[in-house]
């Protein structure tokens, strides 16, 4: 009945279609005692050769709308929410004013879930972040980001501010002052989370931890009014603006390296004009962070 409302068709329809299908191939997709409702060995098989064709049949589309001098199409990109907000931003006027022909769709999520988007098809191709836990996948790094501490700027490390550190812009935290700092951190799923954990490894520090979100823009603006600490990037700390006082920014690469961001998809898959030139804009984009 729910598949049936999703495809905006009666359920006694779908039933009957569904049934069409089994009496073609000759066995049943679906093992209707099993609560809730599972595919047979038969139709994981069927549903995986499917996807397959649906795959192909997207590809040749493709490979025919490329035999044409215009460039057009649907791309379907994956990015975290965060990345959207200060990359794709930059990005998607670009493709736009230079491509008004290729439509754009995303699809966010987290870096294992743009990883599984991109392995399976489901997005052409998938910002994430390096290294790659699946296997079966080609990538390009588009850019890389420095991991930064913020602190608001009314905290006392703010004040009388010690000179940049060496190869940096910013100064380095006096990690003796924050011992017991309240931080902000990133909820399971994002690698920015870990390398907070990592952190505290490595500068010998268990801050509490008094409020977790999805957002690392959320994280800054509560660390801009004073909430709390925590961690970002170089590239969000630029984008950002404020309605009060920014918050002000240390260097970590002592501590942690800088983050790489790779455009990855599925190793053999092929890639139309228009994904292609949108990539091309991603990496000018990223050329001149």
């Amino acid at each position: 009945s729910s598949a049936a409302q999703k495809l905006y068709i009666a359920q006694p329809s779908l039933s009957q279609f569904v049934k069409r299908i089994e009496t073609k191939i000759g066995a049943e997709l679906f093992d209707r005692s099993a609560s809730p409702i599972t595919l047979t060995d038969a139709g994981e098989i069927y549903l995986e050769t499917e996807r397959q064709l649906h795959q192909l049949a997207k590809a040749r589309q493709q490979q025919i709308d490329d035999l044409g001098t215009l460039t057009r199409g649907r791309v379907v990109i994956g990015s975290s929410n965060d990345r959207s907000s200060y990359f794709l931003t930059q990005v998607l006027p670009i493709v736009r004013q230079r491509w008004p022909n290729i439509e754009i769709r995303l699809e966010e999520g987290t870096t294992a879930e743009l990883e599984e988007a991109a392995q399976s098809g489901k997005t052409d191709f998938s910002l994430v972040l390096h290294p790659l836990t699946k296997s079966g996948l080609d990538s390009v790094e588009i850019f890389r980001e420095e991991i930064l501490l913020a602190l608001d700027s009314c905290h006392p490390l703010c004040q009388n501010l010690p000179p940049a550190a060496a190869g940096s812009r910013w100064p380095e935290p006096d990690w003796s002052r924050l011992t017991e700092e309240p931080f902000i951190i990133i909820r399971p799923g994002q690698k920015m989370r870990q390398s907070f954990f990592d952190l505290c490894q490595q500068v010998h520090i268990a801050p509490p931890i008094i409020l977790e979100t999805q957002s690392m823009p959320t994280a800054l603006r509560l660390t801009a009014v004073g909430v709390g600490a925590t961690l970002t990037t170089d590239l969000l700390a630029h984008t950002m603006r404020f309605p009060g006082p920014a918050p002000r920014y240390f260097t970590l690469t002592r501590w942690l390296p800088h983050r790489r961001a790779l455009l990855t998809w599925r190793s053999g898959r092929y890639l139309s004009k228009a994904a292609r030139a949108v990539i091309q804009v991603m990496q000018e984009t990223g050329a001149r962070i």
